[in-house]
């Protein structure tokens, strides 16, 4: 294969060697992948119908909420497919989609994280100017920064993948097209774009990164001058959600990014891969939902509602 424009379709890694393991994996992804859908899909329906929940930090998990299940949909179902169906491949331009919004929704999800971040800090460390930092306005301006720039960045990231000369064959060692994997199959000397975006990205995660640690440490430090233990208990208690959702998000992330090559193999590689796109999506909504009352009310009320509808549609119909 001379370039990539003779590539029509690339072999993804099977989930495991044997008919029976793949399909026991396809049911651990479907069960997870049905979890994310429920979980997330709970929260946008809470936060878009009860008007208790429309606040900036609802707001933004909603958004947060979306980009998981982007996350989620977009490498999981062709998992399940190839699964199910006994097969590897994924078309060209099939491949080409899957990179380009897995790198949309991962950079939205890191920037809503950095927004939410700043959310915390504004409503504990400036109570008196949260309204005017944070009106429905700014909101919708900060939402749109953090989608327009998981655009550019997945855009600018995608074509120049794709415009490299692939001649190293068309089998990637991975469950869905990872970067990573295809710039191996590259037989081009000259990656300075990508070298370039691959620094510029450096940075700008080092940025955001260095932003919420100092945002924690001044949020930290208003909390622990609150005088009462539970005013104390109240601010931790809607900060340690997104503090542990940030930790998920970075240490997965990072450990697939930074660990050494001796330590690479197929296997693990797959491990790593399923534990930074599969899990987090899955798990994010249960770490918001648990030390926050009101969506937890929000989400027994919306349920609540529902089953009673369910309940009494027989009714309606027989009359």
């Amino acid at each position: 294969m001379s370039n990539s424009s003779s590539i029509s379709q690339f072999l993804l890694l099977p989930l495991a060697d044997t008919r029976q393991l793949q399909l026991l994996h396809l049911w651990l992804f479907l069960g997870i992948s049905l979890a994310a859908l429920l979980g997330n899909g709970l929260i946008i329906s809470a936060v878009a119908c009860d008007h208790h929940l429309h606040t900036p930090m609802h707001f933004f998990l909603l958004n947060l909420s979306l980009t998981d299940l982007g996350c989620i949909c977009t490498t999981v179902p062709k998992a399940i497919h190839n699964s199910l169906w006994d097969t590897t491949t994924i078309s060209f331009s099939g491949c080409v989609a899957q990179v380009f919004f897995f790198l949309f929704f991962v950079t939205a999800d890191f920037s809503l994280l950095t927004i939410m971040c700043y959310d915390r800090y504004v409503a504990i460390c400036k109570p008196l100017h949260y309204g005017t930092l944070l009106g429905s306005r700014a909101c919708a301006h900060m939402a749109a920064a953090a989608w327009a720039s998981g655009f550019l960045y997945s855009l600018l990231h995608t074509a120049n993948t794709f415009s490299l000369p692939l001649c190293k064959g068309n089998a990637l060692s991975q469950f869905f097209c990872e970067i990573s994997q295809i710039l191996k199959l590259s037989c081009s000397h000259s990656n300075l774009r990508e070298l370039g975006l691959i620094v510029a990205s450096f940075f700008l995660l080092l940025g955001c990164f260095i932003f919420i640690v100092f945002s924690y440490v001044q949020i930290f430090g208003a909390v622990l001058r609150i005088p009462s233990e539970q005013g104390r208990h109240k601010a931790f208690s809607t900060c340690l959600p997104h503090l542990a959702v940030v930790s998920l998000f970075l240490s997965t992330a990072s450990f697939a990014c930074l660990k050494p090559p001796s330590m690479s193999s197929p296997s693990l590689d797959l491990v790593v891969a399923v534990v930074y796109s599969v899990v987090p999506p899955a798990v994010n909504p249960l770490i918001y939902s648990l030390r926050n009352q009101e969506l937890k009310d929000a989400v027994r009320k919306m349920m609540t509602g529902c089953f009673s509808a369910v309940k009494t549609l027989p009714a309606l119909l027989c009359q």
